[in-house]
């Protein structure tokens, strides 16, 4: 949790063109999002798009959360987690679109991926 007690976390689709090495892709880099206090939120594999380019034709949308913009940002410089990215992430995906940025404040009973908007 981030110092307010929040969280930082970004809804992303991507278009996923391979998806043994998007698997490989996710186990590699679990943990060291881990180690930078990220984890996934909610997670879509997406079987039809109903308003969307018809040139980006994403099949899977998920939330990726952190403690605070600042660990995602670290997350994202991290050296390791871009070799990772390299040999997994760029063949695999064709497409990545951050959909939303948002803070997330679940409120007491509410779901852990209940976030709040705006």
């Amino acid at each position: 949790m981030g110092a307010d007690g929040g969280r930082y976390a970004e809804l992303v689709a991507v278009e996923v063109v391979d998806r043994d090495g998007y698997a490989r892709y996710r186990a590699a880099m679990a943990p060291i999002l881990a180690s930078h206090g990220g984890d996934f939120g909610i997670d879509f594999e997406i079987a039809s798009v109903i308003r969307g380019p018809a040139s980006f034709p994403p099949n899977r949308v998920f939330t990726i959360r952190f403690p605070d913009r600042a660990a995602r940002d670290r997350f994202f410089a991290d050296v390791a987690y871009r070799a990772v990215r390299a040999a997994h992430f760029v063949p695999a995906v064709a497409n990545v679109v951050t959909l939303a940025e948002f803070g997330e404040t679940p409120g007491p009973g509410s779901p852990p991926w209940s976030v709040a908007i705006g």
